[in-house]
């Protein structure tokens, strides 16, 4: 005989069935950036939420920096909170002018710097070096104008913001006649990013800020490291004070060939965006009724979006594989389903037996199997 469920428990499961259908309409796959821009000083490279809506809808994003050597991104400030992370080249110089300072920084950038850029920062980036300079941006977008995309305004150049207003407000704002304003305006007719004369001085890096606004996380001590598996090494301000003024936080994964880093989800809400940095592999990602949204093959230059509390894998492919990601909490707690810290551990023998419906000496086993091993998990031989 049929019965009406009560109202409570039908919204419940009106409600359950709403969000799996969200989830099963996410389109978690890898995507690579398109092309934004690229002259003879280098290029920028995005991802645009019109084409990768889960952007939007997690609010955070992505951009590629590619400057030639003695290419020169022109100064400019940005809508979004983000951390760039140096892909390749070792003699990168930034500039930044700080909101809530008027003194400009210039600091040094090499393969493996981390460096924060908050929001409503001018900066300027320059290659000194003879081979490319590459830096990825990841950032939170919020507060931005178009959420999942990061929207940039410079100060000179064809799109630099001076060049909208009046010549007769500009005249009077900087004292200058219709010729000096000609001049300010108009005579740097780059894009984005230009190529210097050799002969142009720049700045020189000063060291003391470079040690307090760089991190290297290449060659920073990992808190999890195990052989032929690979490491993990997590940056929160209180290894790095200058990342808490973006609230953001970064992970470095480096796995060796065929090894696993373990399911784990974030215990607060936060987004994780991952940028495959190096080699290839696979991630799998499981959503909140116990499906898999995501199973496929991942290599370097794929940009993927794990909404909050979705589980997910890394598995390392023959060549290795390397990510970073940014998390949009600048206090990231994880909890892991395998190894000694897994959660199971915490779990009473009794609670695993009847959750599992399994027996005392099965659920032994499992447990002493989890103890063996740490969350990155080496080839089986």
């Amino acid at each position: 005989m049929f019965r009406p469920l009560p109202f409570l428990a039908f919204l419940f499961f009106q409600n359950l069935d709403h969000r799996k259908i969200r989830s099963m309409e996410l389109d978690l796959t890898p995507k690579t950036a398109e092309v934004l821009f690229e002259g003879d000083g280098g290029g920028y490279y995005s991802w645009w939420s019109s084409k990768v809506p889960l952007l939007a809808k997690t609010n955070v994003a992505a951009g590629r920096l590619v400057l030639q050597p003695q290419g020169f991104a022109l100064p400019h400030y940005a809508d979004t909170s983000k951390v760039g992370y140096v892909l390749e080249g070792n003699d990168g110089v930034a500039g930044m002018a700080l909101p809530d300072t008027r003194e400009e920084v210039v600091v040094k950038l090499k393969k493996g710097d981390v460096v924060p850029v908050p929001i409503g920062s001018v900066s300027w980036w320059f290659n000194d070096g003879d081979s490319d300079l590459s830096i990825i941006f990841l950032g939170e977008t919020s507060k931005a104008l178009i959420p999942g995309q990061i929207n940039y305004f410079f100060l000179t150049g064809l799109q630099g913001v001076i060049r909208g207003f009046s010549t007769q407000l500009t005249s009077k704002i900087y004292g200058l006649d219709k010729d000096g304003v000609d001049k300010l305006t108009k005579s740097q007719n780059g894009v984005l990013i230009i190529k210097l004369d050799k002969s142009q001085a720049m700045p020189k890096p000063q060291i003391d800020m470079t040690k307090k606004l760089v991190y290297n996380i290449d060659v920073a001590q990992p808190e999890i490291v195990v052989k032929n598996a690979g490491l993990v090494k997590t940056v929160t301000e209180k290894d790095f004070p200058f990342i808490g003024d973006v609230g953001l936080s970064v992970i470095r994964v480096k796995l060796e060939s065929g090894s696993i880093k373990a399911p784990s989800y974030s215990i607060n809400p936060t987004v994780q965006l991952i940028y495959i940095t190096g080699g290839r592999g696979k991630i799998e990602i499981v959503d909140n009724s116990g499906k898999s949204v995501l199973d496929t093959q991942v290599e370097a230059g794929h940009l993927l979006v794990v909404p909050q509390f979705f589980v997910v894998a890394q598995i390392a492919g023959e060549e290795g594989m390397e990510s970073f990601t940014i998390l949009t909490t600048s206090k990231p707690l994880f909890e892991e389903l395998a190894g000694r810290a897994s959660i199971w551990t915490s779990l009473s023998a009794s609670i695993q037996q009847a959750s599992l419906n399994v027996d005392s000496e099965f659920q032994s086993l499992f447990i002493s199997k989890i103890k063996e091993t740490t969350n990155l998990i080496p080839p089986t031989t």
